[in-house]
């Protein structure tokens, strides 16, 4: 939300000339905000000047005041399309007596910072220029201006000139100079523009590396619909294409890249080639042809669909996105069929930046590569996102959206957050902005941990940060929580302050939406350190930003295996019915194909039964693995939260109010919200013959309910009527539509993520906040 603080001038008279200094804060470099303002100015008949500084764009204006005060007013009524002004500070001048407006040279100022636009989609009027035969820009896959083109992923230093991003390497030839000279111009001063006398140069090669002749894009097409998988340069790294509707080429992608049955990304050329896939609302086609263009995930059409079956199997969505350079407008074009567009990377590793790294990497997978010579400065990932309860929620935040921060106000302590082992994200907190990083990915390798340390050197120089308190998850044994320690030890700042992963997830949603003092939290994921040292994640908090009291949690049930029970769901099916009282010396029959065998899961059933073999959990991921099991959607993930995602395509499109709620019961402080009878319940109807899909609907409607019914429960014993809903089983859009609707139904204010995912990818946010939180009221820093 845009906010913007006025600071006023001195009173005066309507007729002698005024000279007003403005100092404007926010994402306003990078987004053609001086040819802004120098149009405004001179529209305005004024003089004076404008430059970029390392923390604001700092504009002084002089004529008449009435022309002055309209030029201030229209400066923050209609900023470029990619500008977000968070603040304006106004004051009198001198007067200097100038003759017109002039665009001058930028300050670098010591201590100063601002927020980065993001990389933005090409924009209509260059994506007409590269159609066009008669345009010195014809097919030219670099093609920008000062609405679009790349942002954060070349720039390297503040404040934003071309001499500070990669763009360095390629001197602009005299038609170029004089487009970013010439005020009426689109590229008047767009630091990334290019033509292809001056600028980054596309090629193809063979996996061996070695040039291919003719037509880069040509040729690449032509391998694609001949069931190639080419890997492409993009903005923040590499990705991997192929032929959406050629099954074979699919698998041989699925295959080389270790990816069995996780859903891939399809790219289409246009609004009218996705609303032909899927259901798209109004909504929907503003975040697909908005400037971020995120992979969005859709829900399917019934009719059949040309798109291979093994591009996004047993799940109802299918992630849709629209070309977002000229690259792949051209290539889309040329293919004339939706490619499968997906991170170039091995399953788990991070995506590939620079051509060196990805022939090497990518050998084995790709057949062809598309390269060009433009260097990317931060490795980006694309986004993911949603529409869930009418509104955009991301998934995964990385290109087009990040490095935009979160504004938290009053916390001015700089902290370093480093997120979870899951998902991993870090933020900066530096002056009230919070910065959240790039999806990292899990730390479990070590092409993933360079990666953070890269990315996170990169956030800490552009914006000049010296972080005075670390802060990091409560488990001992995340990657991120040693780093934390490593960094905290190397900058002299103190231990890191844990925060429970919890209590993280609700504070993120609380830092999205300004949310202070006390609320209720409901904190749904697989896994997070409990402050018992036991496995937590069905929670009901009690909590401010600083703070928290576990109010309530999910019946505890062993989990046989640990986290072995994230890919083997029939555990926790077999855990769930030992709890419940029903389970026997054989898998039941009723659980179909794909379970154990006897001897596995009589194995698995007495480690269950045994009151110290296995760990407890509240885990309501783990209850999700246990229902798909049971009612046969899944019994193994070979992905995360797979079996979760099929139970959801299963009740898809059956209304909640005809899915019958199954009974849970709640008592006790914390309140023990008893999820066994809904077990009980939901094997009773699956013996009585009761079709799956409706068994996943009542489960559903059943733990959204109880959802609902605990934080009325915790109401009337803490007077608290505001609810944040995070964790990432909370990106399942039936629970979370139907738990807001409830919650709503019974008068609370209900928030959940949007701008951060409510997956473990939003912890670094919360933990920030906690952590300053924390800060301020011992007043420590």
């Amino acid at each position: 939300m845009q906010t913007t603080s006025v600071t006023a001038s001195p009173a005066r008279g309507t007729s002698a000339p005024v000279r007003r200094r403005l100092r404007v804060r926010g994402v306003v470099q990078g987004v053609g905000f001086r040819p802004f303002v120098w149009e405004l100015a001179h529209r305005h008949g004024l003089a004076g000047t404008v430059c970029n500084t390392s923390g604001s764009v700092l504009i002084e204006v002089e004529g008449a005041p009435p022309a002055v005060d309209a030029f201030v007013a229209d400066l923050q009524a209609d900023p470029p399309r990619l500008a977000r002004i968070t603040a304006v500070d106004d004051a009198e001048v001198a007067l200097r007596g100038e003759d017109g407006f002039r665009i001058v040279e930028s300050l670098a100022v010591e201590g100063e910072y601002q927020p980065v636009s993001p990389d933005a989609a090409t924009c209509a009027e260059c994506l007409a220029e590269i159609l066009d035969p008669g345009a010195r820009r014809y097919r030219y896959p670099f093609t920008n201006c000062t609405a679009c083109g790349p942002r954060f992923t070349i720039i390297e230093g503040l404040p934003y000139d071309r001499a500070r991003t990669t763009m360095r390497a390629f001197p602009m030839c005299s038609e170029c100079r004089a487009e970013y000279e010439d005020p009426s111009d689109r590229r008047f001063h767009a630091q990334p523009v290019a033509c292809p006398a001056c600028g980054p140069r596309l090629w193809l090669t063979g996996a061996d590396g070695v040039e291919v002749e003719g037509d880069p894009i040509s040729v690449a097409a032509e391998a694609l619909r001949a069931g190639e998988v080419v890997a492409l340069k993009g903005l923040g790294g590499f990705q991997l294409a192929c032929d959406a509707t050629d099954a074979d080429a699919v698998a041989r992608l699925r295959e080389r890249k270790r990816r069995p049955a996780k859903p891939f990304a399809v790219m289409v050329t246009d609004l009218d080639a996705a609303r032909a896939l899927c259901a798209v609302g109004d909504a929907e086609a503003a975040i697909l042809e908005g400037s971020a263009r995120p992979v969005l995930l859709l829900r399917r059409r019934a009719e059949p669909s040309p798109i291979a079956p093994q591009v996004a199997p047993g799940v109802a969505d299918l992630g849709l996105m629209l070309p977002c350079t000229p690259l792949h407008h051209l290539l889309l074009g040329e293919v004339g069929r939706p490619l499968v567009m997906t991170s170039g990377n091995v399953t788990e590793e991070p995506i590939a930046k620079d051509n060196d790294e990805a022939l090497d990497r990518l050998r084995g997978i790709a057949d062809r590569f598309l390269l060009h010579d433009r260097d990317i400065a931060a490795r980006y990932d694309d986004s993911v996102s949603r529409v869930v309860a009418g509104e955009e929620r991301l998934v995964r935040r990385a290109r087009g959206h990040c490095p935009l921060p979160a504004p938290l106000a009053g916390m001015d302590t700089d902290v370093l957050a480093l997120g979870a082992h899951l998902k991993n994200t870090f933020c900066v907190l530096r002056g009230g902005d919070a910065f959240v990083g790039p999806h990292i990915g899990d730390l479990d390798h070590p092409l993933t941990l360079r990666h953070q340390e890269e990315s996170l050197a990169g956030c800490l120089h552009l914006f000049g940060a010296a972080p005075q308190v670390v802060a990091c998850d409560l488990h001992p044994d995340y990657a991120s929580t040693a780093l934390a320690e490593r960094r905290a030890a190397e900058w002299g700042v103190g231990a890191p302050v844990r925060v429970q992963h919890h209590h993280a997830h609700v504070a993120s949603v609380m830092a999205e939406h300004g949310l202070r003092g006390r609320l209720l939290g409901v904190a749904f994921d697989g896994v997070g350190h409990g402050t018992d040292g036991g496995i937590w994640g069905g929670e009901f908090l009690v909590c401010d930003e600083a703070d928290f009291q576990r109010a309530g949690h999910l019946v505890p049930v062993r989990q046989p295996g640990g986290d072995l029970c994230a890919r083997e769901g029939w555990r926790m099916a077999a855990a769930y019915l030992c709890a419940a009282g029903l389970a026997g010396e054989v898998p039941p029959p009723w659980l179909g194909e794909g379970g154990p065998d006897e001897r596995r899961w009589r194995l698995v059933v007495r480690v269950a039964a045994s009151p110290t073999a296995a760990p407890l959990s509240t885990s309501a991921g783990r209850l999700f693995d246990a229902v798909a099991s049971l009612i046969g959607a899944g019994h193994h993930s070979t992905y995360e939260a797979e079996a979760a995602m099929r139970l959801e395509a299963l009740a898809t499109g059956i209304d909640p109010a005809s899915a019958r709620a199954y009974p849970v019961a709640m008592e006790g402080e914390p309140l023990r919200v008893d999820t066994l009878g809904l077990i009980r319940a939901l094997v009773a109807d699956r013996l009585a013959g009761v079709p799956a899909a409706l068994l996943a609907a009542r489960f559903h409607e059943s733990l959204a309910q109880a959802v609902a019914g605990a934080c009325r429960r915790l109401a009337g014993r803490t007077g608290l009527r505001r609810v944040a809903l995070s964790g990432g089983v909370f990106q399942n859009a039936l629970l979370l539509e139907r738990s807001v609707s409830l919650l709503q139904e019974s008068g609370f204010e209900v928030y959940a993520n949007r701008t951060v995912p409510a997956n473990d990818g939003g912890i670094s946010l919360g933990q920030a906040l906690v952590a300053a939180a924390r800060t301020r009221a011992a007043g420590t820093v």
